[in-house]
């Protein structure tokens, strides 16, 4: 993940270089944009690769599935209908505002389909995505045909499409709040594993399920929003890092947690890498990236889990 941070820095169409820097020849536009551009930018990165990973591993505690995240559950997609729902209302509003209105709508759509796998009898582990993506297309098309009807589609599809090339100083930090949360996950790691062997285990042992329940969907909703608001849509990045993790850590949240963010935080940076050296010095949005190598291994997942189950 380091590596990967630093070579972050000094990708780009301007000729910032280690050379450059450490000959002491660098003038004030290379300072310039190390600092306001190329370093806000890998903070991103990892900022919100650490914590979309994060909560994609409480998400599947809580709901006791691993082939949930965000972007499988509706999350993302009732995150964004907030932000329409603040484009057309009030289109002034500042960002923590709008920030707060997409937690709320997200918070909203991840009780939804978790209180939807309450009611349906789940005799396969591929019934949660599945019903997951239903209830996000539901979400999505509401959103889209809204947006179309008010001519704002263009904005739609900048919230939907996570992309990292307009992120400056002044512009990011809003994601530090997701590392805020990041440390009230880690803190809580314990009763997250607790939760996730169900509702009679952890009343046995004295927790109030229902509190801890709502501790994740806060944490889930309030990172999910930031990400949205801040850099768009990251799509499978919290489904393919926990699976991942967990085959080499195990289930126990504390020990996992840490990891979880170091891998989510570098595969971000390899994907963002990607998309801005595949057509240089065009750049490709990290959420296409992300989708693209997310889906395969998602694909890969499932095939490899269904071939060990059967």
């Amino acid at each position: 993940m380091l590596l990967t941070a630093v070579i972050s820095v000094f990708i780009g169409v301007s000729n910032v270089s280690p050379a450059t820097l450490l000959s002491g020849s660098a003038d004030s536009q290379t300072l310039h944009v190390l600092l306001v551009s190329r370093i806000p930018r890998t903070l991103a990165i990892v900022l919100a690769g650490g914590s979309m990973a994060v909560v994609g591993m409480i998400m599947q505690l809580l709901a006791r599935n691993n082939f949930v995240e965000p972007s499988t559950a509706g999350t993302i997609e009732a995150a964004t209908l907030g932000l329409l729902v603040v484009a057309i209302l009030a289109p002034g509003m500042p960002v923590m505002g709008k920030m707060v209105v997409a937690s709320l709508f997200a918070l909203a759509g991840t009780a939804l389909f978790l209180r939807i796998l309450r009611l349906v009898p789940l005799r396969s582990v591929l019934v949660a995505p599945l019903i997951g993506i239903m209830l996000g297309g539901v979400i999505g098309a509401v959103t889209t045909f809204f947006a179309y009807r008010l001519d704002l589609l263009q904005s739609l599809n900048s919230w939907m499409t996570g992309s990292f090339a307009g992120v400056l100083r002044g512009r990011y930090e809003l994601l530090w709040l997701s590392f805020v949360l990041m440390l009230v996950a880690y803190i809580a790691a314990d009763r997250f594993t607790v939760a996730g062997m169900g509702q009679d285990f952890t009343t046995n042992l004295g927790m109030n399920y229902n509190r801890v329940w709502a501790l994740g969907l806060i944490i889930v909703a309030l990172v999910s929003s930031v990400v949205v608001v801040t850099v768009g849509m990251i799509p499978f990045l919290g489904l393919v890092v926990p699976n991942v993790v967990r085959t080499i850590f195990g289930d126990n949240m504390r020990r996992s947690t840490p990891w979880v963010v170091v891998f989510g935080a570098g595969f971000m940076l390899i994907c963002d890498i990607i998309g801005r050296t595949l057509r240089y010095p065009y750049e490709i949005p990290v959420g296409v990236v992300v989708g693209v190598v997310g889906s395969v291994l998602f694909l890969y997942i499932l095939l490899r889990k269904d071939a060990h189950v059967a």
